[in-house]
């Protein structure tokens, strides 16, 4: 007659099905299989997304030096 026996399992688990009722058990366990789905599908979504980050492309190289030097001299503030 150790906590491990039989019968003392026995009762819980009738005193857990009288104080919850079997549609309630069930109910609970589909809505943990639902959580388990959903943060399943959250981790594939991340995934999708860090993969789809990897493709971008980087964006376009600067204006070339010397396209910068003749915007430069067309706005000339010396005051001459």
């Amino acid at each position: 007659m150790g906590i491990g026996s039989i019968w003392h399992w026995v009762i819980v688990l009738v005193i857990v099905l009288v104080l919850f009722g079997r549609g309630r058990i069930s109910e609970m366990m589909g809505d943990f299989g639902k959580g388990i789905s959903s943060f399943k599908k959250g981790l594939n979504e991340t995934e999708d997304t860090v993969t789809k980050a990897a493709r971008i492309e980087p964006p376009a190289a600067p204006a070339a030096p010397a396209e910068t030097a003749a915007a430069a001299d067309k706005t000339d503030t010396t005051g001459a």
